[in-house]
């Protein structure tokens, strides 16, 4: 299954899939509320503003998996990422990242190498994916890689199609 192929939801509950944004770069990343790594909200949010005519989207995927640094309902989820961070890039439904209910967009997210080589378990809130406007998965940034950090906006600089 393509990932383009991968049945979603809005956070507000509509039918979805990364096919919406075929032809774009994807940065998938897996966000919470309660983290110490919320603020990447914001980096994520400038690039967002900086590439996004020039073909690019943050995608936000909420995730409760990590001491439960995510427990609101999806009205909570839009109303803090837009009074605190301005957020302006789609969110969509809670859903699991690992284990036995892992949403099968993270099944095809996680054989995706990182840096060292390694795939697997996703390990902490704001895990990062870089997706081609082809859907090819070219890049994993584990959560500490700031949102603007040089390899990520390097890689993603690469790829944009504008």
């Amino acid at each position: 299954m393509g990932i383009y192929d991968i049945g979603l939801r809005t956070l507000a509950g509509e039918p979805a899939s990364l096919a919406d944004y075929q032809g774009k770069a994807i940065l998938a990343v897996n966000v919470a509320s309660k983290c110490g790594l919320t603020p990447q909200y914001e980096g994520l949010e400038r690039l967002q503003r900086q590439y996004a005519e020039r073909g690019f989207t943050v995608a936000g995927f909420p995730c409760n998996q990590f001491m439960g640094q995510e427990p609101g309902t999806a009205e909570e989820i839009a109303t803090f990422c837009s009074a605190t961070y301005g957020v302006s890039f789609p969110l969509f439904e809670k859903l699991e990242v690992n284990g036995e209910d892992r949403h099968p967009l993270y099944d095809v997210l996680t054989a995706a190498p990182d840096a060292a080589g390694e795939a697997g378990d996703i390990q902490w809130n704001f895990e990062k994916f870089l997706i081609a406007p082809t859907g090819e998965i070219v890049g994993r940034f584990r959560p500490r890689t700031e949102p603007e950090a040089a390899e990520l906006v390097a890689a993603l600089e690469a790829v944009l199609p504008v």
